[in-house]
């Protein structure tokens, strides 16, 4: 199993960026998949989230109208597209699958740095 995330970099303020997040060797469109970050001296927090079938997407309040998560099951791909980017969204941003249907099962990317900076 592996997710494998990238597109990360650093960018200016007001800057875009569109993370990748690619999966193999489970069954990607039987998992939910989300993004979370973490930035240095704080806990890990949802980002982003997009149901299975990509019905349904929710965000955390501080990126809603910026970011926006969608998946390609056809490619076992989930992105997530952040545009005017602050400061303060610099973190580590990690890929998270999880089964959609018990047995629960998690798998999480190693990350892709994102630092907004001018």
């Amino acid at each position: 199993v592996q997710l494998e995330e990238s597109g990360g970099g650093v960018v200016q303020p007001g800057g875009s960026l569109r993370l990748s997040c690619a999966g193999s060797g489970f069954t990607f469109s039987s998992y939910t998949m989300s993004w979370h970050r973490q930035a240095p001296g704080k806990e890990r927090e949802l980002v982003a989230s997009v149901r299975s079938d990509g019905s349904s997407t929710n965000y955390h309040d501080s990126v809603l109208g910026r970011f926006r998560i969608s998946r390609d099951n056809a490619r076992n791909t989930v992105y997530l597209q952040m545009n005017s980017l602050k400061p303060e969204d610099t973190a580590m941003y990690y890929c998270k699958a999880i089964s959609a249907r018990p047995p629960v099962v998690v798998h999480w990317g190693q990350g892709t740095q994102v630092t907004v900076t001018s």
